[in-house]
C-alpha cells in the first residue's frame, strides 16, 4: 500500500488550498464542506457573533487556521476570539470558542478527533452542530454531550445562543 508523501509545514503555511485543509503531522486532510445546511449555519452563527461583537467583546472568524502544535493545524468552521486577542494571520493562541458544523459525510468519531485537538490546546468551549439531526453537542469534562436545554453557552461570559433560533433561521427560505 502506497503512503502519501509528507509535506513540510513550511510548504503548508505558504500554500493556499481551495478549500483550505487541515495539516496533521505532515499530511493534508480534506474537510467536508460545501453543503447548504453547513454553510447556512456557519453564516447564521457568524452573523449572531458579529452583530453582538461589541456587547460580548468578541470577533468571529470563519475558516481560519488554528495552530494546535508545530505539526498540526486545524481549521474550525467558526472560531470566536476575544476582541483583545492579537489579529495574527494564523491563530497561535487559545480561542474563546471553536465551532464545528457537521456535513452530511461527517461522523461524530471523526469530529471528536478535531474536538480533542481543541481541548488539547486549552479551548474551554467547543460546540458541534449537526444540521441533519437538528442537535448540538458541547464539550464537557466528560467529553461531548448532547445539548439538553437548547441553549449554547460560553463559560464565564454572557454569551447564549438558542439552537431553536439557529434552526428557525435555517428554515426561513
Amino acid at each position: 500500500m502506497a503512503t502519501a508523501a509528507l509535506i513540510p509545514v513550511s510548504e503548508y503555511l505558504r500554500t493556499t488550498y481551495r478549500p483550505d485543509r487541515d495539516y496533521i503531522d505532515g499530511e493534508l486532510k480534506e474537510r467536508n464542506v460545501g453543503e447548504q445546511p453547513h454553510g447556512d449555519i456557519q453564516i447564521i452563527l457568524g452573523t449572531i457573533f458579529r452583530n453582538s461583537r461589541l456587547e460580548w467583546g468578541v470577533r468571529p472568524l470563519g475558516d481560519t487556521r488554528l495552530q494546535i502544535t508545530s505539526s498540526r493545524y486545524r481549521i474550525p468552521d467558526l472560531m470566536v476570539l476575544r476582541n483583545t486577542d492579537p489579529k495574527d494571520g494564523i491563530i497561535r493562541f487559545v480561542p474563546l470558542l471553536c465551532v464545528e458544523i457537521m456535513s452530511k459525510g461527517d461522523r461524530l468519531n471523526e469530529i471528536c478527533e478535531r474536538v480533542a485537538d481543541y481541548v488539547g490546546i486549552g479551548t474551554k468551549d467547543i460546540w458541534v452542530i449537526d444540521p441533519w439531526k437538528r442537535v448540538a453537542y458541547e464539550e464537557t469534562s466528560n467529553g461531548l454531550r448532547q445539548l439538553e436545554d437548547g441553549i449554547l453557552r460560553v463559560q464565564g461570559t454572557s454569551i447564549e445562543v438558542s439552537l431553536a433560533d439557529i434552526f428557525a433561521q435555517l428554515d426561513e427560505f
